[in-house]
């Protein structure tokens, strides 16, 4: 069966010259056909007397039909499926041979395109190369995976079938991988000198059929005509007739010819015919397919909703199951619920009974937490009064007020809702004046406290009180140049960032001062109000705490008690103040850790109070404090700024319990970083310190920390040195000394009072 794609071709006589110059390709499925199709444009090109190609495939009908990954025999897949498979196939063929077609048009030939439906594609070669006359035949010679650059034989059956039956007068050319394997000449016969049974089995092959197509047709008309009109041709060149024998012969030929117009007529007439049903049997096989799809697709969707149904209907089951037994679980819940609601009836009765009880008893409970504070507040302002007389110095009024220029508004150095401060000048020494403000009721609280507690504690960090005035409610200090802590982290009046060493050695003297005082004997003391602007830092920025007006002293009676606390009302600032505190009222000594922690982050960070306890905690967790450390300090050691933070953090724990021992557990963390601290501030060269300072003695200045010595001692070599730098030296194992490499004849160490006494005078000179 032809079935030729895109326009029908043309249909020239099987004799015309036309029809020999023809080159039928044989085009299979493989690889190989490309190479076969490039051979025979090199082979036979465009002005050569091959003047075009016919770009044939022959289609074997199929024996199996793949159906789901399985192969089923065709006859027992129903038709419209066998149709739809070959129409499919069909379309993968035209669409090579389309390839092809392109491929010829760029190397500039002509081509045509032939398909042809056959069981045997040998066979349908030679019946074609009979029927249409085929001179020259170009076709493979073997697999491609029986190819080898030495073969010479043709290893393909359908090449020896064609080889052995087609007609001897077209000459083939056998391809492989584009090599030319072998080729058959040809021996020129005419179709008279065919064999009688080649041309019976020609023409039963061809026989004309309603349902065949165009080409089919054509080629079996061409196998009708072809013998008489042999014959016309001999019998018009015979030598053998007379006149009237010739005029008959012309007669007949006449008859014939009308004949033979009548038949191409009745040929084209039929031709048409084919067509036209070949084309209306194409559609109803398209629509039938078509219909055949939408039917499955129905099929498989009302199958699908199906299973949907049941799933849906078995989820539903399922559902009206736990529903019911949710109910009836709620029906008891409920039931338990009322019962319960019962007994909490009863219970609220018997509470509101209990606490109008405890009430009452908390009513009496505070009325004597009351006389007993006012009984202890009145045994300490008697007592203050006794003993403050027997510590400090009394100054009279006219002193103060001489001191201060009569309280000088140009001397004021700081301020707050107790009192105001003025630098003084008395006898001889620079000194701080706090003068208490005498509208505040707990103005004479606050001066017998201080007096109280300051002169009962002597310590290196604790601001030194110096005298008091009962008529002006003036406290006296000594005078501190640096200013406060809060001021310095300011850079108050452009001063110079502290640095990290420095901030390290405030932290631990700090911390000792609490120590101090939270295990002073026999009354321990908790200072209550420990904030930045209470830490105060003399010439040589030593730490020293100030602001007593506030604290709280455990007397022995508290100590009895397993926990030490005092129930009292929350004083200080709300950054510093210890949340329990705020809470409970419970004022200890781990109320001061809390605001010790606030100062430590304070000077890692540089920043203000607030929200600072949330921030360094985010930060050390994910792991970039370094981000948020305060750079003016300079370069943190990491490892010790991660520790100071971590204390930092434990200090400002929510719970007290989870706060830690100042002895225990900070000082043992702040006691390591303090010398190696004190060892590198000598980073500062002697003339930037002479700078800084104002220009400095050079024997003020330690040899080895490069900075005003505090407690000079005089070592072996006989050079000063600052107490806790040659203390270091030598503890580190050195033997020589520091300024003349020579070894040293013993460690004993002496103060040298007269540098002390020098250094002082002068720090106060410079004060001024």
């Amino acid at each position: 069966m032809d079935m030729a794609a895109g326009n029908s071709p043309e249909q020239p006589s099987p004799d015309s010259g036309e029809e020999m110059k023809k080159v039928y390709v044989a085009v299979g499925a493989g690889s190989d056909s490309k190479a076969m199709v490039l051979w025979a444009l090199h082979k036979f090109p465009k002005d050569s007397a091959a003047a075009s190609l016919v770009l044939l495939h022959v289609y074997p009908r199929p024996k199996l039909i793949p159906i789901m990954g399985a192969r089923i025999p065709a006859s027992q897949v129903q038709e419209q499926e066998l149709i739809a498979y070959k129409k499919m196939e069909l379309q993968t063929i035209s669409d090579t041979l389309d390839q092809h077609l392109l491929l010829c048009a760029q190397e500039k030939v002509q081509a045509k395109k032939l398909v042809v439906e056959s069981e045997d594609v040998a066979e349908g070669l030679v019946q074609l190369i009979a029927a249409r006359h085929v001179t020259a035949l170009v076709m493979g010679a073997a697999a491609d995976k029986h190819y080898t650059k030495k073969m010479r034989a043709l290893k393909s059956k359908k090449a020896q079938a064609v080889e052995q039956r087609a007609d001897p007068s077209c000459k083939v050319w056998y391809i492989c991988k584009g090599t030319l394997v072998y080729r058959r000449n040809a021996v020129p016969l005419g179709h008279e000198a065919m064999p009688e049974g080649m041309q019976e089995y020609a023409a039963q092959q061809f026989s004309v059929d309603r349902s065949t197509s165009l080409s089919e047709t054509w080629c079996v008309s061409s196998t009708w005509l072809h013998k008489p009109h042999a014959r016309l041709q001999m019998e018009r060149t015979s030598p053998c007739g007379s006149d009237g024998n010739e005029k008959e012969i012309v007669k007949e030929f006449d008859e014939a010819n009308i004949k033979f117009q009548h038949m191409l007529k009745e040929l084209e007439s039929a031709r048409k015919q084919a067509y036209e049903e070949k084309c209306g049997r194409e559609k109803a096989e398209r629509d039938l397919f078509e219909a055949f799809q939408k039917a499955r697709a129905s099929e498989n969707m009302y199958l699908g909703e199906v299973k949907q149904k049941n799933e849906i209907e078995e989820k539903l089951a399922t559902v009206t199951e736990e529903v019911e037994r949710l109910t009836e679980t709620t029906d008891a819940l409920d039931a338990k619920l009322r019962e319960e609601c019962k007994k909490r009836s009863a219970l609220e009765k018997r509470t509101t009974h209990s606490d109008r009880i405890i009430k009452d008893l908390m009513l009496q409970l505070n009325k004597a937490v009351r006389e007993v504070e006012a009984l202890h507040a009145k045994k300490r302002e008697s007592s203050a009064t006794a003993e403050g007389t027997m510590h400090i110095t009394e100054l009279s009024s006219s002193e103060i007020k001489d001191a201060t220029n009569n309280f000088d508004h140009s001397l004021k150095v700081g301020e707050s809702v107790y009192g105001s401060v003025y630098k003084g000048f008395l006898r001889h020494t620079n000194v701080a004046i706090k003068k208490l403000n005498p509208e505040s009721t707990q103005s004479q609280s606050q001066f017998n406290q201080e007096i109280e507690i300051l002169s009962r504690v002597r310590h290196p960090n604790l601001v030194t009180l110096i005298g008091a005035c009962k008529d002006a409610q003036a406290l006296v200090y000594e005078y501190m140049p640096n200013g406060s802590l809060d001021d310095r982290l300011a850079c108050k009046d452009n001063s110079k960032p502290l640095s990290w060493q420095l901030r390290i050695r405030i932290i631990s003297h700090v911390c000792s001062a609490l120590i101090f005082l939270h295990s002073n004997k026999p009354h321990s003391i908790v200072h209550s109000d420990l904030k930045a602007s209470n830490i105060l830092l003399d010439g040589n920025n030593v730490a020293k705490l100030s602001g007593f007006g506030v604290c709280r002293m455990f007397t022995d009676e508290f100590r009895d008690t397993t926990t030490l606390y005092r129930h009292t009302h929350p004083k200080g600032s709300f950054v510093y103040i210890d949340p329990e505190y705020v809470m409970t009222g419970d004022l200890t000594p781990l109320s001061d850790v809390y605001s010790f922690g606030i100062v430590l982050l304070r000077l890692l960070t540089g920043r203000p109070g607030f929200g600072l306890l949330k921030d360094v905690q985010q930060a050390v967790e994910k792991g970039c404090l370094e981000a948020i450390l305060d750079s003016s300090a300079g370069d943190w050691p990491a490892m010790q700024a991660e520790q100071l933070a971590r204390v930092g953090l434990k200090c400002c724990e929510i719970r007290r319990k989870n706060r830690p021992d100042l002895q225990k557990g900070v000082w043992t963390v702040l006691e390591p970083m303090l010398k190696p601290a004190s060892i590198m501030m000598c980073s500062l060269s002697f003339k930037s310190v002479s700078e800084d300072l104002g220009g400095v003695p050079p024997y003020f200045i330690c040899p080895i920390l490069q900075d005003v010595m505090r407690e000079p001692l005089i070592a072996a070599d006989g050079f000063t040195y600052e107490a806790e730098a040659i203390r270091e030296w030598i503890d580190s194992g050195h033997h020589t000394s520091p300024m003349t490499n020579l070894e040293l004849l013993h460690g004993d160490l002496l103060p040298n009072h007269a540098l002390r006494s020098a250094i002082q005078e002068w720090l106060q000179t410079d004060a001024q």
